[in-house]
Parts: C-alpha cells; structure tokens; sequence
C-alpha cells in the first residue's frame, strides 16, 4: 500500500503469525489476565500501552489467544471504554503541539503543511468512525489552519 501524503511506496508491515492454540509457556490464567488488564486501564494507560506491556513485562503474545476475545472487547464488558479511539486522540494531541508551536513561529510554512496533512487525517478518521457508529454524529474537528492566515 503506498503512504498517504508522499509519493513514496510503503513498507511491508509484520502480521502475528496463525496459531490456533494457547502459547505454552504463559503461566497466567485467563481470569488474571483479564484482571491484570482491568488493572492496567484504571491506572491510566492506552490499550496499545496496555498490549506491549502484557507482551514484554509479562510475556503474554496475545490477549485473543488466551481470553479468545480482544482487549478491546475486554474494556468493553467492565465499562472502561475511553469516549475518543485511540488514534484519533493521538492526531488530535499532534495537532495541537503543532498549533502550539505555530502561534509562537508564525512564519513557518513546513509545519502549517504539516498540519494541515494531519487535519487531513483527522477528518478522514472522524468520517469512518462516524459511519462506524464509534463517535457521534454531530461531533465536529474545528479546522485551525484556516484561522492562522
């Protein structure tokens, strides 16, 4: 697939190979995974954060693999869901570090390239999560690069 905002081809990502069955070498129990997750989320941390520490701390490769339900669906069933996905925070955060930097540096035109890519971003990600039913449909990103010429 090639890059959204260059010309460039993309990379090949790295897929999880097929396992059908649980690894092994895990020592936890289903029920400890599910409430090491729970725990994780209350003590403020990202579901991607959540998955690369049960991954590297705890050496658990898969959340679906043992609880044959995803992270995602594990929050869902104890409430924890945050109100904005993930990614979108995440380009909304950017952007803002971006407006930040902008109101002091009036005069430099690659980052007001750069944000207007990620407002880019931001309502594409905010169409299809409408569609999807994941944000509401009266929820509206204020576009900020128009107000700062």
């Amino acid at each position: 697939m090639a890059r959204l905002h260059s010309r460039r081809k993309g990379k090949s990502q790295s897929h999880k190979p097929p396992v059908s069955r649980q690894a092994t070498w895990v020592g936890m129990q289903p029920e400890e995974v599910e409430a090491l997750i729970v725990k994780l989320k209350r003590e403020g941390m990202p579901n991607s954060q959540i998955g690369e520490t049960l991954r590297d701390e705890y050496g658990i490769p898969g959340v679906k693999y043992i609880l044959n339900k995803s992270l995602k669906q594990v929050l869902e069933d104890n409430k924890l869901v945050d109100p904005l996905p993930e990614d979108l925070l995440n380009l909304l955060t950017k952007a803002q570090r971006l407006i930040r930097h902008l109101q002091v540096h009036k005069t430099d035109r690659k980052n007001k390239h750069a944000l207007e890519l990620i407002e880019a971003k931001i309502h594409r990600l905010a169409k299809y999560y409408k569609r999807k039913g994941l944000l509401p449909l009266d929820w509206k990103y204020k576009t900020v690069v128009a107000q700062l010429e």
